[in-house]
C-alpha cells in the first residue's frame, strides 16, 4: 500500500493494543486494501474493542464512580483549603501568622494534606481500574471542572484554586496506570491517614466525607484480593 494517506492507518491503529495493530498493519499490506478502506476498517476495529471494555464493571466504576464525582468533591475540597489560606495569610505570605490564628494553621495543614491523599488515591485508582478506558476517565473529570471554571463567581479568589487537586491527582494516575496495585501496607498507612485527617470535619455530610475516602480503601481491599491470590498459587504449588 502506497498511498499517501497510509499514515492515518498508522495513527488510527496506535489506538489498539501494539500486537494487535502489528497484526492488522500487516493484513492490510498483505491484502493490498486502500488505505481509506483500511483506516474504516481500523476504525471499526477500534470501536468494536471500545464497546467491548464497557462490558466489564470496571470502566463504569473509573468514569462514573471516580473521576466524576471525585473532580466534583476535591474541587469543593480545593476551594475551601484557598479561602483558609486566604484568612490564615492573604497578602502576609513571608510574616509570621498573629498568634490568635496559630491555632487555625494544624487544620489547614491537615486540610492540605488530606487534599493531596485523596486526590492521589483517586487518580490511583482510576489509572488502575481501567487503563484502556482512561480517555473516558479524564474526559468525565473534565467535564465537570470546565462547567465549575466557567462559573466560578469568588471574587477574592482566583478560579484556578478550583484545580488544587489535579497535580496530585494526575500523579496518582500514572503511578495507577504503570503499577496497577498499591501494596498492602502503603494501601493500610494512606487509608488510615486520610480517614484521622478526615475525623476533625466528620461534622459536616458523612456522605461527603466517605464519598472522598472510599478510593482509598478501596485500594486497601484490592491489596488485600491480590495478596489472597498470591496466597492461594503458593498454597497450590506446595
Amino acid at each position: 500500500m502506497t498511498s499517501t494517506h497510509w499514515p492515518l492507518v498508522e495513527v488510527a491503529a496506535r489506538l489498539l493494543e501494539r500486537h494487535e495493530r502489528e497484526a492488522v498493519l500487516g493484513d492490510l499490506l498483505e491484502t493490498g486494501e486502500g488505505a481509506w478502506r483500511g483506516l474504516l476498517d481500523v476504525l471499526g476495529l477500534v470501536v468494536r474493542r471500545q464497546l467491548s471494555l464497557w462490558k466489564n464493571w470496571r470502566p463504569w466504576l473509573a468514569a462514573l464512580g471516580l473521576a466524576l464525582p471525585g473532580s466534583l468533591l476535591l474541587m469543593g475540597t480545593s476551594v475551601c483549603l484557598s479561602l483558609t489560606y486566604q484568612r490564615l495569610l492573604g497578602p502576609r505570605f513571608l510574616d509570621l501568622i498573629p498568634l490568635t490564628q496559630q491555632d487555625e494553621l494544624l487544620p489547614w495543614l491537615s486540610q492540605l494534606l488530606l487534599l493531596i491523599g485523596c486526590s492521589w488515591a483517586s487518580g490511583f485508582a482510576v489509572g488502575s481500574v481501567s487503563r484502556r478506558t482512561l480517555w473516558v476517565s479524564i474526559v468525565s473529570s473534565c467535564l465537570p471542572c470546565l462547567f465549575c471554571l466557567a462559573r466560578f463567581r469568588v471574587e477574592s479568589l482566583s478560579r484556578f484554586c478550583l484545580l488544587l487537586f489535579l497535580a496530585p491527582a494526575i500523579w496518582g494516575v500514572s503511578q495507577g496506570v504503570r503499577v496497577i496495585r498499591i501494596k498492602l501496607g502503603p494501601s493500610i498507612i494512606l487509608a488510615v491517614s486520610v480517614t484521622v485527617l478526615m475525623l476533625p470535619t466528620w461534622a459536616s455530610p458523612r456522605i461527603y466525607n466517605l464519598a472522598l475516602i472510599w478510593p482509598a480503601w478501596y485500594l486497601v481491599v484490592t491489596a488485600l484480593g491480590d495478596g489472597r491470590k498470591v496466597e492461594r498459587s503458593c498454597n497450590g504449588m506446595r
